[in-house]
């Protein structure tokens, strides 16, 4: 099943979500399995809960599309849950990132390249991990949804600014995208 994206604007996705336990969720694979099929049929690399409207620290990354360039991506198909940073080195590089929740928005993003990675995966399994390049990259910007961060958080003061009519159009609808999102600032009923 595939869910409508929370697009910018929402609060879910400036709330910092909550740890989540096995027995809270016990139907977590199939959430799973859907949260994978909406970010496919949006293209998508990456989607955290908050992006479909749950403040759960949980979120899936598929870094495959990036196999050409960095062979060892080949079936880098993860997920993370209640994933916790514990270090961030290296010099930051910057790359021109995406968000499904602010379409038609690119904007280049500094990152450290390495990040190391305590998390649990869907079957309950705790791992502790080393990511680098494109794999850290993607996991960094899903990590930000799940601390209540967007990208555009990491831009300048004044590109921000010249952003805002564009991020507020957004909020409100005005903007053309190819899957279900749900628009914070849209009445309802119209």
């Amino acid at each position: 099943m595939k869910f409508p994206i929370i697009a910018y604007g929402d609060p879910v996705l400036r709330r910092k979500a909550t740890s989540i336990e096995p027995d809270e969720y016990p139907h977590i694979k199939s959430l799973i399995e859907n949260m994978f099929e909406t970010m496919y049929g949006a293209h998508g690399v990456g989607l955290a809960a908050p992006q479909v409207g749950l403040s759960m620290r949980l979120f899936v990354v598929d870094a495959s599309v990036f196999a050409d360039d960095d062979p060892s991506l080949k079936d880098f198909r993860k997920v993370f849950i209640n994933a916790c940073v514990l270090e961030e080195t290296g010099e930051e590089w910057a790359f021109n990132e995406g968000c499904l929740s602010i379409p038609e928005i690119r904007e280049d993003v500094y990152r450290k390249p390495t990040v190391k990675l305590s998390y649990y995966d869907e079957n309950w399994k705790h791992h502790e991990e080393t990511f680098s390049g494109m794999a850290a990259r993607i996991i960094q910007h899903e990590y930000d949804h799940i601390e209540g961060k967007l990208f555009t958080d990491k831009l300048s003061p004044l590109r921000r600014r010249l952003l805002d009519k564009r991020l507020n159009d957004i909020s409100r609808g005005i903007v053309d995208v190819e899957y279900k999102m749900k628009f914070p600032a849209v009445k309802k009923g119209r």
